[in-house]
């Protein structure tokens, strides 16, 4: 599989909110960067942030997907339900870095709209 592919696949899981089965296509050290937030470090990272921000599966309506050599550009917007049942939608911009099949980092640009 490509990278684009696996992330495609990945983000099945996401969708359906199989979060370990997602995880196992990161490094173990993957770095998770949200550009103006946080950095999450590790797989165990981003396990926790996940639990605590993916109460519902999120909504992802993917505009553009970009391949090149190690990284996969992904455009689009995020729905997210928060703790109180409210859903917030988002503009995203991710980067995508894969080293042996697998990402290994991600650099997040997230606008509130």
């Amino acid at each position: 599989m490509n990278n684009k592919a696996i992330l495609e696949k990945a983000n099945e899981y996401i969708a359906k909110g199989d979060y370990e089965s997602f995880l196992a296509y990161c490094t173990d050290d993957t770095e998770w960067a949200f550009v103006g937030d946080q950095i999450l470090k590790g797989k165990n990272a981003v396990r926790q942030y996940m639990a605590e921000a993916y109460i519902e599966p999120p909504v992802f309506n993917i505009e553009n997907s970009i391949a090149e050599g190690d990284y996969v550009t992904v455009l689009g917007k995020i729905s997210i339900k928060d703790k109180d049942g409210k859903m917030t939608d988002y503009s995203y911009c991710d980067v995508w870095k894969f080293r042996d099949g697998k990402m290994a980092s991600l650099k997040a640009f997230v606008i509130e709209i």
